[in-house]
């Protein structure tokens, strides 16, 4: 039981920051330590539009003149606890790389999971590949932005590793495109704050790492719009919360329609909050609150104790006739096994982050993007190379999450 639990953790933090087999050739470490890199073969599944800084922002060499951008694809797939992460993540480029192939040559390089590793593997890529895609995880973004080994066009897929919480001062040609639990926690804000109906907030959430970050990140934006937020942290025992604490505050706000909670908390946990707290109070949260795939839901899993909470989350999950979704083959899952909903945000991160580096192998400078994880802006200047990403607003509605219009 606790491996399976340890594995949920793993991906909730990869997704804060999800298999598939990609037919690529993945290159590891020759006998002496060295990399070798093949093309990756074209696999069965799988949109596009972003940019370069001008062009003095990169070095004369940094991309080559050549038609066809050599991009590397650095994943963690040596990984006993990031594998998985990293296979959804491959099969997710490799489909947009099978649309879209024109200019763009792929190699898959594989890594361990320990920075040192993950550092290695990013300067043997960088020395023969034109654009660098990774690495995946928090510790090894950070191990490659702190180092001098960056000279090359790089998308980080997940936000660095910060020991103090404080911003991490990015090299100028790294883009960090992650999905990042934090981000989502201040667009809640952005979304919540507009209708005026609140003026204080109570910010939930347990001991695990990510919800820490998204409920810092949270009370940090609620601040910046003048408003109250209070932090709450609730005990957890295998994934149940203290239900002492859910009644304690259920009577401190019962009745007080200027307050709203945010819960920094899973699905399941953000179930026994809604049980408790009752349907009259405004309850708000990140994607974590949906662990709904459509091509999984069914009536007997529907979640009506849930209805009318606001989340944000990914076009990919939310709108199946979005343009853009509609043109990938889902994610493949073994007979038998059901769809993982952060595997399905970590395979459309991989779509997004082709379309990325073939505008970037393009040489544009500023582009936007109807994503599959949401409306993505791109721009690069001297100094620093700029990502935002707006997600889709959502809501509980007859027990399933559902994509909203606007915020209400």
């Amino acid at each position: 039981m606790w491996k399976r639990w340890a594995k949920v953790i793993l991906l909730n933090s990869v997704c804060s920051g999800l298999c598939l087999s990609a037919g690529a050739n993945t290159t590891g470490a020759d006998s002496d330590g060295a990399a070798s890199f093949d093309s990756a073969p074209i696999v069965r599944t799988a949109q596009n539009d972003l940019a370069l800084p001008p062009a003095d922002a990169f070095p004369a060499n940094a991309l080559t003149a050549a038609p066809v951008a050599r991009v590397a694809l650095l994943l963690p797939l040596r990984s006993d606890t990031l594998a998985e992460a990293a296979a959804a993540v491959r099969a997710g480029f490799m489909a947009a790389h099978e649309r879209e192939q024109d200019g763009v040559e792929v190699s898959v390089v594989e890594t361990g999971d320990a920075p040192q590793d993950v550092l290695a593997g990013y300067a043997a890529a960088a020395a023969q590949v034109d654009i660098v895609v990774g690495p995946l995880s928090r510790t090894g973004v950070a191990a490659v932005a702190q180092s001098d080994v960056l000279d090359k066009p790089t998308i980080a897929l997940t936000p660095p590793d910060s020991q103090d919480g404080e911003e991490v001062a990015l090299p100028r040609q790294m883009l960090v495109m992650g999905l990042s639990i934090e981000d989502e926690a201040r667009q809640v804000v952005s979304w919540a704050g507009a209708s005026g109906k609140w003026s204080k907030a109570y910010v939930l959430h347990t001991q695990a790492a990510w919800q820490r970050r998204a409920a810092r990140a949270f009370e940090m934006q609620w601040l910046k719009l003048g408003m109250e937020p209070e932090m709450v942290e609730v005990a957890a025992n295998d994934g149940f919360l203290n239900g002492r604490t859910l009644l304690q505050l259920k009577k401190q706000i019962q009745g007080d329609k200027s307050t709203l909670v945010f819960a920094a908390l899973d699905a399941r946990q953000a179930r026994q909050v809604r049980a408790i707290l009752g349907n009259d109070i405004a309850l708000y949260g990140t994607s974590q609150l949906n662990p709904f795939v459509r091509a999984d839901a069914n009536d007997a899993e529907r979640s009506v104790e849930m209805n009318g909470t606001r989340l944000l989350d990914i076009p990919w999950l939310l709108q199946p006739d979005h343009p853009a979704v509609m043109v990938y083959p889902r994610l493949v899952v073994d007979p038998g096994h059901r769809h993982n909903a952060d595997l399905e945000r970590l395979y459309a991160l991989g779509i997004d982050a082709y379309r990325v580096a073939h505008e970037i192998a393009a040489q544009h400078r500023d582009f936007q993007l109807d994503g599959v994880t949401g409306k993505l802006k791109v721009h690069f200047d001297k100094t620093k190379a700029h990502f935002e990403r707006s997600a889709q607003p959502a809501v509980y509605r007859d027990g399933l999450v559902v994509s909203e219009g606007g915020a209400q």
